[in-house]
């Protein structure tokens, strides 16, 4: 799959106009090369790929690539860089602009005098997954779910927000995650409000909703999904905003299709919630795409630069309503793209569940 992924990167190359590009980015490094470490750069142009690194992943490097060439920087990894892009002949060299600091920008230009630098984006490259991104998405979906579903024996009244993320993230190392995609956001009752609650030290009770967001990685790659439960028994007044949540969920699951610009498939689902009187208490995007990272592109959203969604993207689909001094109300999947439906690759229950 690397091979696929650098012929691209080098079709990038040749739109841009450029001989060679330098990657920083660590989400971007793992794409191109497969090396998972830290503190490296890949410098790569069509006719040499360099891993540049420190003494610590020399042998990681040579397990987890192929076709790089190992450097091994002993004083500074800036300073090798440098010295490798002097010594491979080419002039004009792409970067990642987003990643690379003022600071380190300055020390190359300073030290490069004859080279070229531009500022490139690489993120839009990962949108589009390959079959074993896939996978690893799908298998990184199936322990959250597996979470999902035994972290509900586990929320009762007087258990605290911080105990039911410790033991969400327990389960999902249990069940094969590498680790949380992200910090688990649990926040019930009035702190349901709060898009990005995480957990705090308050005790749930019963009467109150409990929105839970959390997601595992594996092999690298990321899942994410957001349910919320109720724990006692729901009144008319919260089963009915919950079901207009899901309403809207489920709506929005049939907006994303090939072909659907990304603001086109949020602003229908706004347009829907205006159906409940709720569009007001939406107040962030619809989705984002997910992978590497558990925000890339292409975003779901008032912002979104995707005129087009495509086959094999990832995306979220997350409508939510936050109302202060009440709460809040979430419901997301992790969804593949295809020629067809979208398909949810999260697959828990949606229903509103009473504990």
């Amino acid at each position: 799959m690397t091979e696929f992924r650098i012929e691209n990167l080098y079709k990038k190359l040749d739109a841009e106009e450029i001989d060679a590009v330098i990657i920083s980015k660590a989400a971007n490094v793992f794409y191109f090369s497969g090396f998972r470490g830290d503190s490296t750069i890949l410098l790569i142009g069509k006719n040499f790929r360099k891993l540049i690194t420190d003494s610590r992943y020399i042998e990681q490097a040579r397990i987890q690539t192929k076709n790089f060439e190992i450097v091994k920087q002993e004083d500074g990894l800036f300073k090798k860089l440098i010295d490798e892009i002097k010594s491979c002949g080419a002039k004009k060299f792409g970067f990642e602009g987003r990643v690379l600091t003022f600071d380190e920008y300055t020390n190359l230009k300073e030290n490069l005098s004859g080279v070229e630098l531009k500022s490139v984006e690489l993120d839009s490259l990962r949108q589009i997954k390959d079959a074993a991104e896939i996978s690893n998405i799908r298998r990184a979906c199936e322990i959250a779910d597996k979470a999902f579903t035994e972290i509900l024996n586990f929320i009762k009244s007087n258990v605290s927000e911080n105990e039911v993320a410790a033991e969400l993230e327990y389960l999902m190392k249990k069940f094969g995650a590498e680790k949380n995609s992200f910090d688990t956001i649990v926040a019930s009752g009035v702190r349901g409000s709060l898009p990005h609650g995480v957990a705090s030290d308050k005790k749930i009770s019963a009467g109150e909703f409990v929105t839970m967001d959390f997601g595992a990685i594996f092999n690298g790659y990321c899942s994410d999904m957001t349910r919320t439960i109720f724990v006692g028994k729901a009144d008319d007044k919260q089963k009915n905003l919950y079901n207009a949540v899901l309403a809207a969920q489920l709506h929005g699951l049939q907006c994303i299709k090939v072909g659907a610009s990304g603001k086109a498939v949020d602003a229908a689902v706004r347009e829907y919630l205006k159906t409940f009187d709720l569009e007001k208490y939406f107040t962030h995007g619809l989705g984002h795409g997910v992978g590497i990272e558990i925000h890339e592109e292409p975003r779901l959203s008032k912002l979104s630069k995707c005129e087009n969604l495509l086959a094999n993207m990832i995306v979220t689909d997350e409508p939510g309503i936050y109302i202060e001094n009440v709460g809040g109300i979430r419901i997301e999947d992790t969804v593949l793209i295809t020629e067809g439906a979208a398909e949810t690759l999260t697959k828990s229950p949606k229903n509103l569940i009473e504990l």
